[in-house]
């Protein structure tokens, strides 16, 4: 680790919290500050990592945090995350992607222009394609959040170069663990499978269209990835995080129904069926591991079987 502060935006969410922990065990909690919009320090979060309420759409607010904390490098992580909910609110999408990302390079700018910044993007600004994408295929966003994290993304790369600002760009593709809302599918099956089997419901999962097929990582991995780029990406580059292969969800979800001893069936809601969902989409990780050495090592299998005991764990206690 560098001298200087590390700071991680977004650090109460799904990612951040594991990247955080992940960070905190390797050695940096002494100088380690996770940010969220919330002031709240989260329960398991432990007392030697800084906590900092900082709310990115108050450009006064994220100044003042950025000039305190003098950090050496930041993971920019905060944002909104769920596609399907984009399609309802693409203003709230685009101001916390677009202005929150630009207030936090200008802090930065102007506060600690020697910081390196990671900013996380996603693979889904790329224009489907029938086989694994590249950092040079053509972009074109498919849904409000992607449309939003594309904008995120070039704003990105162009202060890289015209502010000469050390800025890396992360494109992650799906990815599911332990810690993840049921508001997405893989979660949403693995939490429906575990309240089926404390009894009490009907064993009828709820899903959606389980006809297309995704690249899809572990969390685990990528916030790896994430660190990887932070040490030895290259300064206005793009990299995919990703397998580079695809599973079908419905394949995904006979394979947690297989760890499960319940027998279920499944019913279709339209209310988890998106606007626009094309029917396959892949990254290839070729330039990520070329120039860092990282590649995704979790099976899925054990990922679906964590992600299953996680919610196991969660009914148990009443959350």
């Amino acid at each position: 680790m560098p001298r200087g502060t590390t700071v991680v935006t977004g650090a109460a969410g799904f990612a951040g919290t594991h990247l955080i922990d992940r960070l905190a065990r390797r050695g940096a909690a002494g100088l380690l500050e996770g940010w969220a919009r919330s002031s709240q320090r989260p329960d398991a979060l432990s007392a030697d990592i800084g906590w900092r309420g900082a709310d990115l759409l108050d450009a006064d607010a994220v100044a003042r945090a950025v000039r305190d904390a003098e950090p050496a490098q930041i993971y920019h992580l905060a944002g909104a995350s769920h596609t399907g909910a984009s399609w309802a609110k693409p203003g709230e999408y685009l101001d916390i992607h677009v202005r929150g990302t630009h207030h936090l390079i200008e802090a930065v700018r102007r506060f600690a222009p020697r910081c390196r910044l990671l900013i996380v993007s996603s693979g889904m600004i790329y224009r489907p394609h029938d086989r694994p994408v590249t950092e040079t295929d053509a972009l074109g966003p498919w849904s409000p959040y992607a449309l939003s994290k594309l904008a995120e993304d070039q704003l990105a790369l162009y202060t890289a170069v015209h502010d000469q600002l050390d800025i890396v760009v992360a494109r992650p593709f799906n990815h599911i663990g332990p810690g993840q809302a049921s508001t997405f599918a893989a979660s949403s099956f693995a939490r429906q499978i575990a309240e089926i089997e404390r009894g009490g419901v009907a064993p009828t999962i709820c899903v959606g269209n389980l006809d297309t097929a995704r690249d899809i990582c572990d969390v685990r991995d990528v916030v790896t990835a994430y660190e990887a780029l932070m040490a030895t990406g290259r300064t206005g580059q793009a990299y995919n995080i990703c397998r580079g292969e695809t599973i079908v969800m419905s394949a995904l979800l006979d394979q947690l129904i297989a760890l499960s001893p319940v027998t279920v069936t499944r019913e279709q809601d339209a209310a988890r069926l998106r606007p626009n969902d094309v029917p396959y989409f892949a990254g290839s990780p070729a330039k990520i591991h070329a120039e860092t050495g990282w590649t995704a090592t979790t099976p899925l299998s054990r990922t679906l079987a964590d992600l299953l005991d996680y919610w196991r764990r969660q009914l148990a206690s009443g959350r």
